[in-house]
């Protein structure tokens, strides 16, 4: 069974916290993004327009895992998607489990330069430093834990994915 130790509704969240950005902070089908470093089984980009860097994964399955940082490095984010039978809509509330933490955002229409086809799953948003630790020092991610389509992503290496980005978007702003 999952612990609801941390619900996070990207919305309530960002307007709850006082974030108001003029437009999203997760990355968009038409941003300009570039390889900045391929890292273990990770890919780092550096989205030009906007200002920030994010990483990707693929694992054996096809299924994706994006993160990033805001550009003002104040929120965070998590993309899951996957080929699979998830009846995820575009924007509608998901979840995603880590190490039974429970972290709640929304559907969004997904951006990357690798991936084509019928992907579907979406972006959790926060402002918790707690957030960014549960990604960096957990072991397992659970995506959709109660939906049809669920699947698991292992979270190894994601500590030193989040310092790479951390880095590249320090480069981006100046």
């Amino acid at each position: 069974m999952i612990k609801r130790l941390v619900t996070l509704g990207a919305l309530a969240v960002l307007a709850g916290s006082g974030i108001a950005w003029a437009e999203s902070p997760i990355p968009q089908s038409g941003d300009e993004m570039s390889i900045y470093k391929e890292m273990d089984e990770w890919t780092i980009y550096a989205d030009a327009s906007r200002g920030s860097c994010l990483a990707e994964r693929v694992d054996s399955e096809g299924n994706v895992m994006q993160m990033g940082l805001t550009k003002d490095k104040s929120a965070g984010y998590v993309g899951v998607f996957t080929k699979a039978e998830t009846d995820i809509k575009e924007s509608q509330p998901i979840e995603i489990a880590i190490d039974g933490q429970l972290f709640v955002g929304e559907s969004y229409g997904m951006s990357s330069k690798k991936l084509a086809g019928d992907y579907s799953g979406g972006y959790v948003l926060s402002n918790s430093p707690d957030f960014v630790d549960a990604i960096a020092n957990g072991k397992q991610l659970v995506a959709f834990p109660e939906k049809t389509g669920v699947f698991t992503v292992d979270l190894t290496g994601t500590k030193r994915a989040i310092e790479e980005i951390r880095t590249c978007t320090a480069g981006l702003s100046g």
